[in-house]
């Protein structure tokens, strides 16, 4: 059912070319070879020329006020793009290594943090209970939405409550999340309608937002930054509903940066208080990356989690997973 743009061409997005990967073993392999070729043009080639004369290390360029979200970007190059989900893109995270001697890069990470700012601004009872009781809240989800007990919950249902926490807080469409589930329109309504059935005070929290934004123009997070969303009133039905995902993506991931942010601030008042030699070297939206001398790698430890964990008591904690190792790809 593919169409023809304008020039005639038929399509050969990733989008497209993934719907029709069980077509032909050809379609993998193109789609490999573009990711590889990807890989190579845009870190391996290019990084290189990044390294500094002055101390042989790459500095990036991070942006402050750059993202209408809050977090921040960085440039020259882009270390927070640096490839995750594949094998082969995960192995250029082994390139990055401490710049000093007998030292670890350690990653501190903030466990769901978007959901957890949700379960809080929303004020559901059930999210709240799954977090501070430890429960895998994906299951939790789950097991509500499809009406099971916990421990019977497969696979395949966690999956799609994964991505309905994931999606439909971000205002996705019953067409975005077939997509993303490789189901029918109809099965992803139904998924989404049981999902609010299941969770009123989420739907509430939506409603209230928009509301809200209809009326001020604009949307706060937690700490009281503001994103401006004129369109949220607008005639045009497109830019309208872009206007209301933005307004309610803004007070959940608007939150978790200025957390990543206050967390920072911690972290590096604490290591100067301790004189110690660790630094934050990266920030990758809900991930501190440092580099720490293997003598400081205990202290550094406790110091990280405590002041992040710690940075703004919500009604559900906030959890950081941290890890080193002598690479990125170790500590990650």
């Amino acid at each position: 059912k593919a169409k023809k743009p304008a020039k005639g061409n038929w399509p050969t997005d990733e989008a497209t070319l993934q719907e029709l990967a069980d077509r032909s073993p050809i379609i993998d392999a193109i789609l490999e070879y573009r990711g590889l070729k990807k890989l190579l043009s845009t870190y391996i080639e290019p990084f290189h020329t990044f390294v500094s004369e002055r101390d042989g290390r790459v500095h990036t360029t991070f942006n402050q006020a750059l993202t209408s979200t809050g977090r921040l970007s960085s440039s020259s190059p882009n270390l927070q793009n640096i490839p995750i989900r594949t094998e082969q893109g995960r192995e250029i995270r082994r390139a990055f290594v401490p710049g000093i001697p007998d030292a670890v890069m350690m990653s501190a990470d903030y466990s769901q943090i978007e959901l957890r700012i949700m379960a809080h601004l929303c004020g559901d009872d059930h999210l709240i209970n799954s977090f501070n009781e430890g429960v895998d809240v994906h299951a939790a989800t789950a097991a509500k939405i499809f009406r099971v007990p916990l421990e019977d919950v497969t696979p395949e249902q966690r999956r799609m409550a994964k991505t309905a926490n994931f999606g439909i807080m971000y205002g996705i469409s019953s067409f975005g999340l077939s997509q993303r589930l490789r189901c029918s329109r109809s099965e992803a309504k139904s998924l989404i309608d049981d999902y609010f059935a299941s969770f009123p005070s989420i739907r509430g929290f939506m409603d209230g937002v928009l509301e809200n934004a209809r009326a001020d123009g604009y949307v706060e997070t937690l700490f009281g930054r503001r994103r401006y969303v004129p369109d949220v009133n607008s005639h045009n039905g497109t830019v309208r509903a872009l206007a209301e995902r933005n307004a309610v993506n803004a007070p959940i991931q608007g939150t978790a940066a200025d957390i990543i942010k206050l967390a920072m601030i911690a972290v590096d008042r604490r290591l100067r208080e301790e004189r110690l030699e660790s630094r934050m070297v990266l920030q990758i939206h809900d991930e501190l990356l440092l580099e720490v001398p293997a003598a400081e790698i205990d202290a550094v430890r406790k110091i990280v989690v405590s002041e992040m964990e710690g940075v703004r008591k919500l009604s559900v904690p906030l959890t950081v997973e941290c890890n080193y190792g002598k690479t990125w790809l170790e500590a990650h």
